[in-house]
């Protein structure tokens, strides 16, 4: 039997978490964990708590008069100086209320005990608020600034990289292979500029996912607020609160925000990291084919047994991190949206998992830029192919032989050529003997498989 420690470990360090996001990848994520963290979630609360206490300080309320310039800058010190220690210090208040939202409450609190202004407004903090009117808005801004901040900026580099390709590869001829078999040739870089364009449609979706967001109360209908103030116009005072800090105003829910915006990103994020997966697999074929080879990295192993190996670990990293994203991913957008009457908690949960979706997708995509970064093209390999695959001009022979109406075009080529290829003499000799016009003819001797590509280059050098 396996022989267990004595103790657990009495600190977290990479080398005992038990998420590879926090453990052997924690340098590769530490972007997000100032958006997506337990900190990062905890710091979002506090700056809605006070984003909410300063509308209503602004309200015109009798008991809650406006904060001076003095007590505005010490509420937002609260907010823009959220330390590492102030997070700690809500921890600590959660192990005495076994309530994580009323912990920020009473930390605010605290803090504002120096100040005699904000001291005596304190009851104001989270004035007629349900969790759920803190959490969603929080939710909501984390993953606008994380979008904003690392998601968006990465996915940019990752549309130039491949940007960069297929404007370096336009003009270079390469057979294609549909069903894994010999295609109409292309060239290089008009097959990077394919996945730009889907890559810069996916970009545009995701930043058109609006992130909504309510403080309306228990159950949706300003019921708190009205018993306090029942004159004032909280729907349209809660939408400018919303929509001042970025978010979508949701005039109609339950006690929770439906979370419908936060699944329409979790999909739209998925969608994009599908892309990104089918980039990978057909890199990893051709670097199989021999179309591309990888950089050397001096004293990297890629076998331990067969020393000659250049593994594509890269793109193959890549493709098990989008597995494990999208599979996040998915369970966030299915599950989210479906409460149970007015709320039940099974999203609070599976909403801590946000940056572990995020986390996965941005380490899938660096792992597949850096080997993009590798890169060599190989040449002679993309030129031997297409040598050696005369027959694929066997598609505009019979094309031409359609336009002028000579009979059983396809049917001719595909006995010459099918399952067997074809030379470029014999090619030659059979467009010699059709009743074509001659400069008809003349052109499609011309044709190589290196030159019949197209609009290939121009489309690429166009994206």
């Amino acid at each position: 039997m396996t022989q267990l420690p004595d103790s657990a470990p009495s600190a977290l360090t990479p080398l005992n978490a038990l998420s590879p996001l926090d453990g052997r990848y924690h340098a590769k994520t530490s972007a997000l964990r100032p958006f997506l963290s337990e900190a990062g979630f905890m710091h979002h609360r506090v700056i809605v708590e006070i984003e909410w206490l300063k509308a209503l300080s602004n309200a015109g309320f009798a008991e809650l008069p406006p904060f001076k310039p003095e007590a505005t800058a010490a509420l937002d010190a609260i907010k823009n100086h959220f330390t590492e220690a102030c997070a700690q210090r809500i921890k600590e208040f959660e192990t005495t209320t076994n309530h994580d939202v009323k912990a920020v409450e009473y930390f605010i609190k605290e803090k504002m005990q120096g100040n005699p202004a904000l001291k005596a407004s304190a009851e104001f903090v989270h004035f007629a608020c349900t969790s759920e009117d803190i959490n969603n808005m929080s939710h909501a801004l984390m993953l606008k600034n994380a979008r904003e901040a690392v998601v968006q900026p990465c996915l940019s580099r990752f549309i130039e990289t491949l940007r960069s390709y297929a404007h370096q590869f336009a003009d270079i001829p390469m057979m294609c292979r549909t069903h894994g078999q010999p295609a109409s040739p292309s060239t290089l870089g008009k097959e990077f500029a394919n996945v730009v364009h889907r890559l810069q449609r996916a970009q545009k979706a995701l930043a058109e996912v609006e992130l909504p967001a309510k403080m309306n109360g228990a159950v949706g209908n300003y019921n708190a607020h009205l018993a306090a103030y029942p004159e004032f116009d909280w729907a349209g005072f809660s939408k400018k609160l919303i929509e001042g800090l970025g978010l979508a105003f949701n005039p109609y829910t339950i006690q929770i925000e439906p979370h419908d915006g936060i699944a329409a990103l979790m999909d739209a994020l998925a969608r994009t990291n599908t892309i990104v997966l089918d980039l990978s697999r057909d890199i990893w074929a051709y670097i199989s084919l021999g179309y591309f080879k990888q950089k050397l990295k001096e004293g990297e192993v890629g076998s331990s047994t067969m020393p000659h190996k250049v593994n594509p670990i890269d793109f193959e990293n890549a493709e098990g991190n989008l597995g494990m994203a999208n599979a996040v991913l998915k369970h966030l957008s299915e599950k989210l949206p479906v409460s149970r009457l007015q709320r039940d908690l099974t999203d609070s949960t599976v909403l801590r998992n946000l940056g572990t979706g995020l986390g996965y997708t941005l380490l899938a995509w660096e792992s597949c830029l850096r080997g993009l970064s590798k890169l060599e093209i190989n040449q002679s390999a993309i030129d031997a192919d297409l040598d050696s695959a005369w027959e694929l001009l066997a598609e505009p022979v019979q094309t031409v032989m359609r336009r002028y109406g000579l009979p059983n075009p396809y049917e001719q080529l595909k006995a010459l050529t099918r399952g067997k290829g074809i030379s470029e003499q014999a090619l030659h000799a059979f467009i010699g003997q059709l009743a074509l016009p001659q400069a008809e003819k003349d052109r499609l001797l011309a044709l190589t498989p290196r030159n019949y590509i197209g609009l290939a280059a121009q489309l690429a050098k166009a994206v």
